[in-house]
């Protein structure tokens, strides 16, 4: 019988492009971890079409065998839930043989963040330099970066790729797009709302750069500022304000912005919608966190706590 899971497969990939507007690196991504699936399948004389829980465990033990990390044995999971999923959608299968899959075991892996003093220096740092007159238009466009980074978690891709319409908005929100051309509304504190528009009142007086689309632009093929580019400056940055360069990244700053978000009260759910995951799970590794100031809550507000506290 003539395999259709290539067909499917295509239909898939068709879809997630179309109704989902997958980036192409996640469809080839999607790609790349279904027809290795199937490979694994059919040489084991089963089609993916028709694959039963038992064969996808084979083939996540195969995985396992082949020493694939547990964080690549559960990428894989995922886009066979995808894949499942959308079969079963579609009619094309009565069931989803994931459903009943434990996803593989895996060490938590803790983000990399700055305290909030540090970030505190950072800024300060940049905030300075703005205000030193040397280099003038370079560095009120790092002081914008970084406090426009901090008051959102927005993407390093997604801050540099800012439009310069943002300079005519007048209210404390933004409007980001994000992954899938999603957008998100982030709220601006104040301190970023004054570096922006210094930065901007510095770029309309630079005639190359006042025609730009971009809020950041750049000579390069992009036209805005290269995350490549800006990482470095953060680095040069972070050396002056005293922080080890090794511990900073635009990723840290956006990992610092969830955590102490979360260690100062906020919903993790509200922390989602901010930092644009489409899914819950994406933002639980900041858990430790909630983990974290839970403990501490019970250590200084349970009466039976207290007590122990007092007999020590």
């Amino acid at each position: 019988m003539t395999d259709l899971s290539e067909a499917h497969l295509e239909a898939f990939l068709e879809m997630m492009s179309a109704e989902r507007g997958a980036a192409v690196n996640t469809l080839q991504s999607y790609e790349r971890d279904l027809k290795d699936a199937l490979s694994f399948l059919r040489s084991r004389g089963t089609r993916l079409i028709t694959a039963t829980a038992d064969d996808l465990r084979s083939y996540l033990s195969h995985l396992a065998g082949e020493g694939f990390k547990s964080s690549s044995q559960a990428r894989r999971l995922s886009a066979l839930r995808q894949f499942y999923k959308f079969l079963y959608a579609e009619g094309l299968r009565g069931d989803d043989p994931t459903g009943i899959l434990d996803a593989p075991k895996k060490g938590r892996a803790l983000p990399k963040t700055l305290s909030i003093d540090d970030v505190s220096k950072l800024i300060g740092q940049a905030e300075a330099e703005a205000k030193s007159g040397d280099d003038a238009l370079s560095k009120l466009r790092m002081h914008a970066l970084i406090e426009l980074l901090y008051a959102t978690g927005m993407r390093v891709s997604e801050l540099v790729s800012l439009p310069a319409s943002v300079l005519s908005q007048n209210g404390r929100f933004l409007v980001i797009r994000g992954k899938g051309n999603k957008e998100r509304l982030v709220p601006l504190s104040q301190a970023a709302i004054r570096a922006m528009r210094a930065y901007g009142e510095a770029l309309r007086e630079k005639e190359d750069g006042a025609d730009s689309p971009w809020l950041f632009p750049s000579y390069g093929k992009s036209g805005y500022l290269p995350r490549q580019v800006f990482a470095r400056d953060l680095k040069g940055l972070a050396a002056r304000a005293g922080i080890r360069v090794a511990a900073i990244s635009p990723h840290v700053l956006r990992h610092a912005f969830a955590s102490h978000l979360l260690a100062n009260g906020a919903d993790l759910r509200a922390v989602q919608e901010l930092l644009g995951h489409s899914d819950i799970s994406t933002t639980q590794i900041y858990t430790h966190v909630l983990d974290e100031r839970l403990h501490e809550l019970v250590q200084n507000h349970h009466p039976l706590a207290k007590q122990a506290k007092k007999q020590d």
